[in-house]
């Protein structure tokens, strides 16, 4: 379980970011639609993930891992925490039924 105090960054944040530091290294100002040229997706997608309107799936992790050195894990892990995050602040557990009993609480099924 995620706590729910700090947000974790969304996967789009981190890659703007590694983006932003790419450019100063290089001194090269990299364009989304050079970007997403090189990793076989189009601006639009990009875009939206950069937004953090789109999460990252497997294959768009592979590409990331491959362009930027990293490891898919690394993007999927990202993702899996926002996306875990959002939910345990959404979902009230008071709300929702024990089917087996866990931690002192009596479920459906127990006898």
């Amino acid at each position: 379980m995620i706590k729910k105090g700090m947000r974790p960054s969304h996967p789009g944040a981190i890659l703007m970011g590694m983006i932003e530091g790419l450019r100063e290294e290089t001194g090269k100002d990299f364009t989304v639609t050079e970007i997403a040229s090189g990793l076989g997706v189009s601006e639009a997608t990009l875009s939206s993930i950069l937004n953090q309107k789109l999460a990252i799936n497997a294959e768009m992790a592979v590409k990331l891992s491959e362009a930027f050195s990293s490891s898919a894990d690394l993007w999927l892990n990202l993702q899996r925490n926002y996306d875990l995050w959002l939910a345990e602040n959404k979902v009230n557990r008071d709300e929702i039924t024990h089917f087996v009993a866990n931690e002192g609480r009596s479920g459906l099924l127990s006898a």
